[in-house]
């Protein structure tokens, strides 16, 4: 009998395990690829937006791979509500040809940005291969290709049709692809000509990928630095003030005291008051004459210094 009770435990503990494991399958609803060649940098800019599907419990840890040869992202963000990205923190495996991104998700949003060097000039010919690897799947995957200031013959295989020209004044090749299965893989090839090497960001205003809010890697830089600056701001005030107060100010004489000078007599320097010093003895009181060294009341030796 207790070995029978023993096996209904068993089941029961089991039971709910196995539950929580199927509800915690990750599935993308959305994942739009924008693929920028020669933005910013000479280099292919690649940026996902990822919507995690709404029967998938958050926080979850998302594994993303990107190539290897992209090194560290260039950002990792959750979405807010409000369409604030915030910035999350990562862990970076590499392996192979693939570098794996591990994070958790707390929001149904996120972005990953990227560079990829891969892309390839010859004279003017330009040639990149992106590569989805297939780590989730996903209901609906686009991809949207920028094209270059100064570019021409823009080429895609598979086709992303005719581009349209956006309020920003690029022009855009967009394309839903459809539905993709975790493991299924997805390759797009593009080939363009461009005489320079000019880079489209030095001819169109560049913009926020999404608002920024206090918790945004660059406000963050801005407050931890901002306490160092004024500190150099006061000090510089004080160093000025210094040498300012140290070039104007005046030598202040003591009340009271003669200034002494030398006067040569007989090749020997001895020292003196000016004529219009007062020196009175310390002894009687009696003023001294000019160029005297003892009282001439009481014979005391007067002090001159």
């Amino acid at each position: 009998m207790r070995k029978i009770l023993l096996i209904v435990l068993i089941f029961f503990f089991l039971l709910p395990s196995g539950t929580g494991r199927a509800q915690a399958e990750i599935r993308l609803s959305e994942v739009e690829v924008d693929l920028w060649p020669e933005f910013d940098r000479p280099s292919m800019l690649v940026i996902y937006k990822v919507t995690i599907s709404p029967p998938t419990p958050l926080p979850v840890e998302i594994q993303l791979r990107i190539p290897a040869a992209a090194g560290a992202p260039n950002a990792v963000a959750a979405r807010q509500p409000e369409g604030s990205l915030f910035t999350i923190p990562y862990e970076q495996e590499l392996s192979g040809e693939w570098s794996t991104l591990s994070f958790n998700a707390t929001t149904p949003e996120f972005q990953v940005e990227y560079y990829d060097p891969t892309l390839t000039k010859q004279d003017s010919q330009r040639h990149f291969e992106y590569r989805w690897p297939g780590d989730y799947a996903v209901d609906s995957f686009k991809i949207q290709v920028q094209q270059p200031v100064g570019a021409e013959e823009m080429r895609f295989t598979p086709s992303l049709g005719a581009g349209e020209q956006a309020g920003d004044g690029m022009v855009y090749y967009t394309q839903d692809i459809g539905a993709l299965d975790e493991g299924q893989k997805f390759t797009i090839e593009m080939d363009y000509q461009k005489s320079d090497d000019s880079l489209s960001a030095e001819n169109v205003p560049v913009e926020a990928s999404g608002p920024l809010d206090n918790g945004s890697t660059g406000w963050q830089s801005i407050f931890t630095a901002l306490p160092y600056l004024l500190g150099l701001i006061g000090l510089g005030l004080i160093v000025g003030g210094g040498l300012w107060y140290w070039r104007s100010g005046k030598r202040i004489e003591s009340p009271g005291r003669a200034v002494p000078r030398r006067r040569k007599s007989g090749g020997v320097y001895t020292n003196e008051v000016s004529d219009s010093a007062h020196i009175y003895c310390h002894e009687c009181g009696k003023r001294a004459s000019p160029g005297d060294r003892f009282c001439r009341t009481c014979g005391t030796q007067l002090r001159l210094g």
